[in-house]
């Protein structure tokens, strides 16, 4: 099932009109086709890759590698998916390789390098409870908070969720399950029972 949503009151089958013209362009090497895409997928790139990678600098990084890889990969493009959910697929990909680099990184260096400060993502939350989010996150496996991210921060659907991570529908849905009950796990505080030893 294609994800084209109809969240802008266009009818879906003009947006896979939409789709199927920009990767013409994109791969007769238009490059208005390039610059008409970061229009209209951009922000959104940039948020996923936020939330992905933890910071803006990175992921305006990743976005930046993502256009890159999609200039040169474009010839690959099968149409099995929307245009746009490849690209997706292909920034998902940069941010795991991001992720990766920094982790071995980590382990060649030391200590002394700068960690730049995650952005603050709301503006009224109180830093005790976004730092406990960020830590329950962290314990999430990458897959789950891949999804627990599309889904409830980026706020794509299930079926843009399995087109983008090459997964089906009815496993977005399982793995958002699971990964809200570790989060609940891990941040609901122990009930009554829980604490007078299951009384």
């Amino acid at each position: 099932m294609e994800p084209f949503q109809n969240r802008s009151g266009e009818p879906a089958n003009a947006l896979r009109a939409e789709d199927a013209a920009l990767a013409a362009a994109c791969l007769a090497g238009d490059m208005q086709a390039y610059e008409r895409l970061y229009a209209l997928q951009g922000a959104k790139m940039r948020n996923l890759a936020r939330n992905l990678l933890g910071n803006p600098l990175d992921a305006e990084d990743a976005v930046q590698e993502t256009f890159l890889k999609v200039q040169r990969s474009i010839g690959g493009f099968r149409g099995q998916s929307s245009f746009v959910t490849w690209t997706f697929r292909i920034l998902v990909n940069t941010c795991h390789d991001a992720r990766r680099s920094r982790v071995r990184k980590k382990e060649v260096t030391t200590d002394t390098e700068e960690n730049p400060m995650p952005e603050q993502r709301a503006a009224a939350a109180h830093p005790t409870l976004r730092l406990a989010l960020e830590r329950a996150l962290a314990t999430l496996t990458q897959h789950q908070r891949d999804v627990f991210l599309l889904y409830e921060v980026d706020g794509f659907s299930h079926a843009e969720i399995g087109a983008t991570l090459d997964i089906s529908e009815a496993a977005s849905k399982n793995t958002l399950f699971q990964a809200k009950k570790n989060l609940r796990q891990i941040l609901e505080p122990p009930r009554r029972a829980d604490v007078a030893g299951g009384r």
